[in-house]
């Protein structure tokens, strides 16, 4: 996602970190929720030891690109790799059981108000193994040379500090018996953190109170 802040080093560092996050869990099951054009699948499918993987979208021409890069068919899906229209604000029984599950710069997308309808749906309703996900530090923007009040791309309905985002994460944890950690990615700054935070949710046995 990009305006008028550039940030290409950046998302590779990103990407790379999840992908190597998600092979440290040993999944083999990933779901990217939000795909875009597949930049994150394309780094999925490298690897061996994710046997499945699905990336959805509700954005037509993302998914597209998506298959492009992938060359897979849309009739013509294999079964290790497949990209749907769909969207992550909805329960899908279909996305249920996944290892591991990505949600990259995606929810500041998403009206505040309607964070609890993904909080139910992925959380609730997937339940996948584990969940990353990542989103700008606010804190951050000022060192990227930008004025106050200024967003990282014209979608973005809102941008987190540090203490805002990690409020959120431990509360959806809290809610749906996951446990959460967080990750800094890019350059630490010791006042401002770093340009971009991820929360790494593991799930907890639903018997277990955390």
């Amino acid at each position: 996602m990009r305006g008028r802040f550039q940030e290409s080093s950046l998302h590779d560092e990103r990407l790379d970190i999840v992908v190597q996050h998600l092979l440290e869990t040993d999944a083999c099951q990933v779901l990217d929720l939000g795909c875009g054009g597949g930049e994150l699948l394309q780094r999925l499918v490298h690897q061996n030891q994710f046997q499945r993987i699905v990336g959805i979208d509700i954005d037509e021409v993302s998914l597209g690109q998506a298959r492009r890069v992938l060359g897979i068919d849309l009739l013509d899906e294999t079964d290790r790799i497949q990209v749907r229209y769909g969207s992550f604000e909805e329960p899908n029984s279909q996305l249920r059981g996944f290892d591991a599950a990505t949600l990259i710069e995606t929810i500041e997308h998403i009206d505040p108000g309607r964070l609890s309808r993904v909080e139910t749906a992925v959380f609730g309703g997937m339940r996948p193994g584990v969940v990353l996900v990542t989103t700008p530090n606010v804190e951050y923007n000022v060192l990227h040379g930008m004025p106050p009040g200024e967003k990282r791309h014209p979608d973005h309905r809102f941008e987190w500090s540090r203490a805002r985002f990690r409020q959120w994460a431990r509360g959806v944890a809290e809610r749906n018996s996951y446990r959460v950690s967080f990750i800094d990615i890019g350059e630490f700054d010791p006042q401002h953190g770093s340009s971009t935070q991820m929360a790494r949710f593991v799930a907890l046995p639903l018997s277990e109170n955390n």
